[in-house]
């Protein structure tokens, strides 16, 4: 479908590099920002190409809705790790984000966010595909690395591939962690770094690979799989050799650092 783009968009931020990335690209192509950001982690470097950056909780349901009736934004993208693990932790809710949890038959990622979608509708807003501004960072079939991985590990990055594509049928998660034929761990609410971390321990953190796939028929609105050189970072650190994605269906922020990160600790990244 083919959508006109307003000159002022509005980005949800949650963790890491994507959003920044995101607003740097529509700055750099005359699109004023404005910017909700959910996390303190990047909020300095949000400020640099956004008109204005607003702080808030997810839980501000009330709240955010009325910036975004005052800045009259009429498109959204949502980007970032906004993680769900803050539900565990009796976050501080405003009533009209309490009643959206209960109207949720299953706290799931896709039903919460369709949820959350449907009451931006109901204000008016259109919520964009999350690659607009980003399709450069989408990831091309293709070894992307110097080392290049062996009849086994493809074997183990098939049968990851089966296997992520199912988990992200039922929505649990979008990454498994594989040696040897068998699957050391599932990605679940913890996230892909700890997924890693769990996987390669039973690794005896050597040889672990790591396969992230997009979910059957995925929303591109949000949650569409995303890697970046933190991921490497803790597969590194917990030993795992090599990285598989699926091709055209996975940002990968940061490409060219993580391309010289994973060459320099002879580390494999792959798209297939």
């Amino acid at each position: 479908m083919n959508i006109t783009l307003e000159n002022k968009q509005c980005l949800i931020a949650g963790d890491g590099s994507l959003p920044v990335k995101m607003a740097q690209t529509a700055h750099e192509n005359g699109f004023e920002v404005i910017a909700i950001s959910l996390s303190s982690d990047n909020h300095k470097d949000l400020q640099k190409y956004c008109s204005k950056v607003y702080s808030y909780s997810p839980g501000q349901v009330n709240s955010i809705k009325k910036v975004l009736i005052d800045e009259q934004i009429k498109q959204l993208t949502f980007l970032g790790k906004v993680s769900k693990t803050m539900l565990l932790k009796r976050p501080k809710l405003e009533q009209r984000a309490i009643e959206l949890l209960r109207e949720v038959p299953k706290l799931n990622d896709d039903a919460i966010m369709l949820k959350i979608i449907q009451e931006l509708e109901s204000i008016g807003i259109t919520i964009l595909d999350q690659t607009i501004f980003i399709k450069s960072l989408m990831v091309q079939k293709g070894i992307m690395t110097k080392r290049k991985p062996t009849e086994e590990q493809l074997i183990d990055i098939e049968y990851g591939y089966k296997t992520a594509k199912q988990m992200g049928q039922l929505d649990i998660g979008q990454s498994v962690v594989m040696k040897d034929r068998m699957i050391l761990a599932v990605e679940a609410i913890e996230g892909t770094d700890r997924c890693i971390k769990r996987g390669a321990k039973l690794a005896r953190k050597k040889g672990a690979v790591v396969v992230k796939v997009a979910k059957p028929k995925q929303d591109k609105r949000f949650d569409i799989p995303a890697v970046g050189l933190k991921t490497l970072k803790t597969m590194k650190r917990y030993g795992a050799d090599v990285l598989a994605l699926e091709s055209l269906e996975t940002i990968m922020v940061e490409q060219q650092e993580m391309i010289k990160f994973a060459d320099r600790n002879n580390m494999i990244i792959m798209a297939f």
